[in-house]
């Protein structure tokens, strides 16, 4: 028994030790979200449980190998020890009730992370290779940058124009895939800001050569200055159809694989291409005019030029009217030099 008291005030001590050195690390980020509250009480008591069993096993092994090494002299062996039933009996049945039990808190909590706000602010969250688009259907607003309203949920209406990307804001916690496909395929996830900031939405899922770029800023703000912004933004749009075509390129992830200085990226530069004579990978040869520029849109797979990869985003233009087409194409046209 004397023993099991020292061991046990070993492990006492090591548990301390562990937990207090896990919230010294701070391994979670800020925490910035009503959903982020009830992921994180989860994540403490892993921690506690982890620090537990690391000290239950660590301690009784440094134990055993201080009190009970051999000594000097010591030619005997040691007891024999067969099995014991009721301590293996114990040792499966009490980790497959923590386990239960930590079953039964996790889904009270995605319980809680999911709760629909009726009132909720909708956004439509569409990514590409390699941008983020936000729109903002209820005010007919489209942005680069998602801002969101303090306190207030936001239901985040997510969808791909290409291949599976990730919503990922590590201050809110929340993650979810981000599906190609129709609208079976849109994903909700959502989210009520607590903190007022600037974060970073992350692609978490491996979505090809710029995977690592594909950020956009989150932005919280009061909720007069989100109106404020909303009235910003739609009053914002340029009359100039080129910079309205900058916008447009922007806003649909077309400077992701098109540069405008001249560097090879994805597809061809739009430096100087307008009016250009291109070479097809078939051997043929176009004129970069209007017409062209339109069915690139339109059907980005149907002609590809020789040396770049087969069109990546083939739906991407179905998102632009004719009208914002005719923009891109003089915003295109205004970058020859």
């Amino acid at each position: 028994m004397r023993h099991f008291i020292f061991a046990a005030l070993l492990v006492a001590a090591l548990t301390v030790l562990g937990i207090l050195g896990l919230e010294q690390a701070r391994l979670l980020p800020e925490q910035a979200s009503l959903q982020a509250v009830g992921i994180d009480w989860l994540f403490s008591l892993h921690f506690k449980v982890i620090a537990f069993l690391f000290a239950l096993i660590v301690g009784f092994m440094l134990y055993s190998i201080f009190v009970f090494r051999r000594r000097e002299g010591d030619t005997t062996d040691g007891d024999h020890i067969e099995g014991n039933t009721s301590l293996e009996v114990l040792w499966t049945v009490v980790p497959l009730g923590v386990v239960l039990y930590f079953s039964f808190l996790g889904a009270q909590v995605l319980g809680d992370v999911e709760r629909i706000d009726p009132l909720a602010l909708e956004v439509d969250v569409i990514g590409s290779q390699w941008a983020w688009r936000f729109e903002y259907p209820d005010y007919d607003v489209v942005s680069t940058t998602l801002v969101l309203p303090v306190d207030q949920q936001a239901v985040l209406r997510l969808s791909s124009t290409d291949v599976i990307h990730s919503f990922w804001v590590p201050e809110f916690r929340v993650k979810q895939d981000v599906l190609p496909g129709d609208e079976n395929m849109i994903r909700d996830l959502r989210v009520t800001p607590t903190e007022v900031g600037e974060y970073t939405v992350r692609c978490a899922e491996l979505c090809g050569t710029q995977h690592a770029y594909m950020t956009a800023p989150v932005v919280v703000v009061q909720e007069d200055e989100f109106q404020t912004w909303l009235e910003e933004q739609a009053a914002a749009i340029p009359e100039d159809p080129v910079e309205r075509g900058r916008l447009w390129a922007e806003q649909n992830a077309c400077l992701t694989c098109h540069s405008i200085d001249g560097s090879k990226l994805v597809g061809p530069t739009w430096l100087n291409v307008y009016g250009s004579q291109e070479i097809m990978e078939d051997g043929s040869t176009v004129i970069v005019d209007d017409a062209y520029i339109y069915e690139s849109i339109r059907e980005p797979a149907l002609r590809i030029v020789e040396g770049y990869p087969p069109a990546m985003v083939p739906g991407l233009g179905e998102n632009l009217s004719d009208e914002q087409i005719a923009d891109i194409i003089a915003f295109i046209k205004s970058l020859k030099e």
